[in-house]
């Protein structure tokens, strides 16, 4: 379990590094690729024996929700505090659903079953609910404060808490640039999905809330959107990196 944890970190880390490249592609003004897992997936399937690397990256997925799961009853025993321990354990509850979605759209992936239009039509559906539309508001606003706290998870090095860092100063100074660049990058493209999300709800629109790609294309559409994009995929390419230094020195 947790040699396959560590492979999900790492298999994290990789689809970062895609979707980066992908949206480089859009801020370039080229890519027809979704800029998101889905996209990520599909480049990994279309290479010489991609498809099984596919089902490598669906083991390592799966093994970390699993993981999460367990860190949800019995995990983070270093911490001394209840607070920080109990807050901790609902993340580790979040993630595990993440990582859970990740394995499925992977798996789906690998199989030729494709993605992509699932986050709108759920929203669509949501809005036809009564009182849909002050739930798919009140979701809005999660995303954008969770964007909020990863942004400040990356500024003041919080992630460092959980992992036990390499010994070698220069291993440790890239550890935590990428580390701080990341998160902060990957913070500002979930806050962009809030605020989509947000303005979905506002407007009874669900085909304004699609995402990773619809954000980051939002992005590049604004004055001088495609260099704000281009900095934001350099620091999804940071957290890309990170997520390897994660996947080894992670305290799993």
């Amino acid at each position: 379990m947790k040699a396959g944890a560590r492979i999900g970190i790492a298999a994290y880390g990789l689809t970062h590094l895609l979707v980066a490249w992908i949206a480089l592609q859009i801020a370039f003004g080229g890519s027809g690729e979704q800029a998101d897992q889905n996209g990520a997936f599909q480049t990994i399937g279309q290479q010489p024996l991609g498809r099984a690397l596919l089902w490598v990256l669906v083991a390592g997925f799966a093994a970390v929700a699993l993981w999460r799961l367990e860190q949800v009853f019995w995990g983070f025993s270093y911490e001394s505090d209840r607070v920080t321990k109990l807050r901790k354990r609902v993340v580790s509850g979040g993630k595990a659903v993440v990582f859970a979605v990740l394995t499925v759209l992977a798996a789906g992936t690998a199989v030729g079953s494709g993605g992509g239009g699932g986050q709108q039509g759920a929203t669509a559906g949501v809005l036809g609910m009564p009182g849909g539309q002050l739930l798919v508001g009140v979701v809005g606003v999660g995303i954008l404060v969770a964007g909020v706290v990863t942004v400040v998870t990356g500024v003041q090095q919080r992630f460092r808490r959980d992992m036990s860092l390499p010994s070698d100063r220069h291993a440790r100074a890239v550890a935590l640039r990428t580390g701080q660049v990341g998160f902060a990058a990957k913070g500002v493209a979930l806050g962009l999905i809030g605020v989509l999300v947000v303005v979905a709800a506002v407007r009874l629109r669900p085909e304004e809330a699609s995402g990773m790609d619809t954000a980051l294309r939002t992005l590049a559409g604004q004055p001088f959107g495609p260099y704000l994009l281009a900095a934001v995929a350099l620091g999804l390419l940071a957290y890309g990196l990170f997520c390897f230094f994660d996947a080894r020195y992670h305290r799993v």
